[in-house]
């Protein structure tokens, strides 16, 4: 499916009737990557969300990004607030034919699903974050943290400790910003790196039917 007016393009798990009224779970991918990178994930989840993949908008190698790395000359906050509001321009029609919306992102598609919710906090059921950091960028305008400090997020977010990709300090930003804005379910994968592992998808399809579908472990 694509939005003619904004050029996103999106995978979509079901796209007929069937899928309205069911929970949404939206796939956001990491640097350099595609709509179609985590889109196989789906087959390990639970199978009564429909799930949406979509392309990041900006040319990355031979992927996509969301927005500049931050050491780019091109990088900025604003950049990083653009892409969120795009973004949820695509999203907000859709989720309003689901239940409930789920935000998945790798790497800086955990940027993106966490600065969404910063900025749509009662759209958000919860996010799934892997091998990813949450943006340092608290004076933007678009961002409510005060919403997530009364109504915390329920958050996901696993990573390898020695990830040789995230910087420390993005690092050390997202471990100060957890405690006080989310309802934290961290968990850790020694020698994956940066990458997902089977056991780590098992530990996220726990998390989604106990907080998005409420069902009893």
């Amino acid at each position: 499916m694509t939005n003619p007016e904004a050029s996103t393009v999106a995978l979509i798990s079901r796209n007929d009737e069937s899928r309205l009224g069911t929970p949404l779970l939206v796939f956001l991918h990491g640097y350099g990557s595609n709509e179609e990178d985590l889109m196989g994930l789906s087959r390990y989840l639970p199978q009564e969300f429909t799930y949406l993949s979509v392309r990041a908008p900006l040319q990355a190698g031979p992927g996509f990004s969301w927005f500049p790395l931050s050491q780019e000359i091109d990088y900025s906050v604003d950049a990083v607030a653009q892409s969120v509001k795009d973004l949820w321009a695509f999203l907000e029609p859709i989720a309003a034919q689901h239940s409930s919306l789920t935000l998945l992102g790798f790497s800086q598609g955990m940027a993106m699903a966490t600065s969404l919710a910063r900025y749509q906090r009662e759209a958000v059921s919860a996010v799934v974050g892997l091998s990813g950091f949450a943006v340092e960028a608290a004076e933007l305008e678009i961002f409510d943290d005060a919403k997530l400090k009364a109504n915390p997020l329920p958050l996901f977010w696993g990573r390898d400790l020695a990830d040789p990709v995230i910087t420390r300090d993005k690092i050390e930003f997202t471990l100060g910003w957890v405690p006080s804005h989310t309802e934290l379910t961290s968990e850790t994968y020694p020698q994956i790196a940066h990458s997902v592992s089977m056991e780590e998808i098992h530990d996220v399809d726990a998390f989604l039917k106990r907080e998005v579908l409420k069902l009893e472990s």
